[in-house]
C-alpha cells in the first residue's frame, strides 16, 4: 500500500475512500478503529482536519512499515494493528495506542522487533 496511492489528488489529503478500498472494509470501520467518529470520514470539512488526516497517515504509516517488514499485504497488516497485543504496552493493540495518541510507541516497538528485538 503506497501512500501515494491514496491520496485525493484533487483535494490533497489523504482519502478515507481510497484506504477503505485497498483494505477491502467500509469508511465506518476505520472511523471505529482509529476512534473517530463516522462522520469524521463522510463529511469534507472533517476530513479535512488535522486530527483526521493525522490519524489516518499514523494507520497508513504503521501498515506500510509492518507490510514492507513482514511481506504480507495490507489485508494481513491491517488485522495486525488492529488485534496483535503488543507486550509492553498493557496488552494495547496498535490501534489502541494510535487512538491515545501514541503512534510514536508503535514505531519503537517495530523498530525494536525489526532489529532483531524479540516481541
Amino acid at each position: 500500500m503506497q501512500l501515494q496511492e491514496l491520496v485525493d489528488h484533487d483535494a490533497g489529503i489523504l482519502s478515507p475512500a481510497l484506504i477503505a478500498g485497498a483494505l477491502r472494509t467500509t469508511k465506518a470501520e476505520i472511523a471505529d478503529t482509529l476512534g473517530l467518529s463516522r462522520d469524521a470520514l463522510s463529511r469534507t470539512t472533517r476530513v479535512r482536519s488535522t486530527k483526521t488526516q493525522t490519524r489516518l497517515r499514523e494507520m497508513v504509516e504503521i501498515l506500510r512499515r509492518v507490510e514492507d517488514y513482514t511481506g504480507s499485504p495490507a489485508l494481513v497488516a491491517y488485522a495486525w494493528f488492529r488485534s496483535q497485543a503488543l507486550p509492553g504496552f498493557g496488552g494495547k493493540t496498535a490501534d489502541e495506542l494510535v487512538r491515545e495518541g501514541h503512534a510514536s510507541y508503535v514505531h519503537s516497538y517495530l523498530d525494536h522487533v525489526m532489529a532483531g528485538g524479540y516481541a
